[in-house]
């Protein structure tokens, strides 16, 4: 005959739920130990000779830049160690990082969470890291047989890119604790880690510009960060993101030179030459396919910046140009630059 089961659930049940639902309520893939994660950034640092020239030019392929930049940037880029570019406003420096973000490079597995001395870590943030995979939640044939291609308790990503700029203060640096979840927050500097993390417009954040060097003085030397637990314990993890600082800042405001020395590379990102601006004003008018007549760029640069001294920045073309054609749209006007509509659209552009 048939047979029936009624299950329950007893108080000793309730009370054994009620207890990890106290410790955390971490829901997701199996956390991976400390030891894991620590061999797995290890491995998969980049290789010696990962980068080579023509694949920073392709990178970099939406910048005009000289021979001289590439060969300031591509040491630096490939130690994949620290790097402060420093400059003018407008120049350029947030948008050469931001391009390294196309280097084309091998993927990297990345935990969805952390287990270390009973605390839960999590990872995976689908803000800041692109995952190469669709997650399923329901099992099918299908994922059960993907399920051998790697250990799910990992998810392959694009190498990370954070960025982090005015808002940043020294408790962004540090775990996060989830008072509702229990869960730990990983910091920024960890979710990159095989990656890159720019502090863009260093010397303008919450923290001063001395706290967050200090901060940072012994993982840049040693490859190794220390973070704390509520509970007053510290866990080792490593350091193996490339940190990246831009400023517009005198790089002697913003810190001594004990840690200037620790950050390997200094790039002084200059204002572009005459020559140089002209080319980047007439690419952009390429890449907008706008007819530019001839002589009209060396009128505009005499008017403008010769005759009034006005310094050249990289940002200038695009943003007068951006206006140029935001009139042509609205007044119905022919797809072609003239004197008149640029000296119209520098005047909306700068402060006279």
């Amino acid at each position: 005959g048939s047979v029936a089961a009624v299950l329950t659930l007893t108080e000793a049940g309730r009370n054994r739920a009620r207890e990890y639902l106290e410790a955390n309520q971490y829901a997701g893939p199996a956390p991976v130990s400390l030891d894991q994660y620590v061999a797995m950034v290890r491995r998969q640092k980049h290789r010696e000779g990962w980068l080579t020239k023509e694949s920073l030019a392709q990178a970099l392929r939406g910048m005009v830049v000289t021979e001289r930049l590439m060969a300031q940037v591509g040491p630096a880029v490939s130690s994949a160690n620290s790097f402060l570019i420093y400059g003018q406003p407008g120049d350029g420096k947030t948008f050469l990082v931001e391009s390294l973000a196309n280097l084309e490079a091998s993927p990297i597995y990345l935990p969805h969470a952390i287990e270390s001395q009973g605390n839960i870590i999590q990872v995976y943030d689908p803000i800041y890291h692109s995952a190469l995979e669709t997650e399923q939640s329901e099992p099918s044939v299908l994922s059960v047989s993907m399920a051998a291609s790697h250990d799910r308790r990992w998810i392959r990503c694009k190498r990370p890119f954070i960025v982090s700029g005015g808002e940043l203060s020294l408790d962004m640096l540090d775990l996060r604790f989830n008072t509702s979840s229990k869960i730990y927050e990983a910091p920024f500097q960890l979710k990159a880690n095989n990656g890159i993390y720019l502090v863009d417009d260093f010397g303008r954040q919450r923290a001063s510009p001395a706290e967050v060097l200090n901060r940072w003085i012994v993982p840049m030397e040693r490859r190794v960060d220390y973070l704390s637990f509520l509970t007053g314990g510290k866990m080792t993890v490593p350091f193996e993101t490339f940190l990246v600082f831009s400023t517009n800042l005198n790089p002697t405001d913003l810190g001594d030179d004990a840690f200037l020395r620790r950050i390997q590379y200094k790039l002084l990102l200059r204002s572009p030459g005459r020559r140089e601006f002209q080319f980047i004003f007439e690419r952009f008018c390429e890449q907008k396919q706008i007819v530019c007549p001839p002589g009209l760029v060396t009128r505009f640069v005499d008017r403008h910046y010769r005759e009034t001294g006005r310094k050249f920045r990289r940002c200038h073309p695009r943003d007068v140009l951006t206006h140029a054609l935001n009139l042509i749209h609205f007044e119905k006007l022919p797809y072609e630059l003239t004197d008149e509509l640029m000296n119209r659209a520098f005047e909306s552009c700068f402060v006279q």
